[in-house]
């Protein structure tokens, strides 16, 4: 019994060191995007005009989301427990997407590159392969029916005894949630533009989509997972989705009341000065 206990031990801290490797690959992308960030917005307050400073904090808060969310205790207790897992889907795939939209990276990197490398940006932005992955029903595919998979399959149990397969998911879950508010609020310059009526009509169904597997959890936990964790996860899913989503649906309302309002006399006006 006794070198039973000392093996088990033994391979758990096995575990744990191979676990770093790991967390390194899926920490060190967000480091470097940090510092990017950063290098390019002192490059920009010096050449050209200061950049918001709202802006930079939604990037550090955002970036420090995700890196919680694939290093560090929060990882590593989610291996065990599936609220914990919950809670590092919002803040992967829900959370840090969100305000690191918020501050419109892409509009950074085009003020602050040179002529040449701008046009070539923006030339990439332009291309079919953009336009298919930034169409709001291709977003919400990726994004919700990838949650879909995860939860309703194998899936799920398959990425805790595969630890490519794990970071796989985990690069996954935070594209597909950046894609995801990317193509339902336009913060960047976002050259293929889809309307509002288009944009409302894809994130309510997404929303459903969201809201409908998180109460399927609930009452059906993944294979292995416990009662009491599954419906603790599904509720944070549930009510922890709806309050980011909140801010989602604030924004795309807000935009669109601003691009539909009636034109003052005023607002006439400035908009016709732009073009003389």
């Amino acid at each position: 019994m006794i070198s039973d206990n000392h093996h088990h031990a033994g391979g758990t801290h096995i575990h744990d060191v191979i676990g770093i490797v790991p967390q390194f690959i899926l920490v060190l992308p967000f480091v470097l995007s940090l510092v990017i960030y950063l290098l390019a917005v002192i490059n920009s307050n010096r050449r050209y005009r200061k950049w918001s400073v709202y802006r930079t904090a939604f990037w550090v808060v955002g970036v420090l989301c995700a890196i919680a969310a694939v290093a560090g205790p929060l990882a590593q207790r989610a291996h065990a427990d599936f609220t914990a897992h919950m809670l590092v889907h919002l803040l992967l795939g829900m959370l840090a997407p969100l305000l690191m939209v918020l501050a419109a990276p892409m509009t950074l990197v085009l003020r602050t590159q040179n002529v040449t490398l701008a046009r070539r940006l923006t030339q990439l932005l332009k291309s079919g392969p953009v336009r298919l992955l930034s169409d709001p029903i291709v977003a919400s595919l990726l994004n919700v029916g990838g949650l879909w998979i995860l939860y309703t399959t194998d899936l799920y149990a398959a990425m805790h005894e595969n630890i490519l397969l794990h970071m796989l998911i985990h690069i996954h879950v935070f594209l597909a949630g950046y894609l995801f508010t990317l193509s339902m609020i336009y913060i960047d310059p976002t050259p293929h533009r889809t309307s509002y009526v288009y944009r409302a009509t894809v994130l309510i169904l997404a929303l459903a989509g969201h809201g409908i597997l998180s109460k399927y959890i609930y009452a059906n936990p993944p294979s292995g997972i416990p009662v009491s964790q599954a419906e603790e996860a599904g509720m944070l899913m549930y009510y922890g989705g709806d309050a980011i989503d909140i801010v989602i649906i604030f924004l795309l309302c807000y935009q669109w009341y601003r691009a539909t309002r009636p034109k003052t006399p005023v607002t006439m006006s400035r908009e016709y000065v732009k073009y003389l």
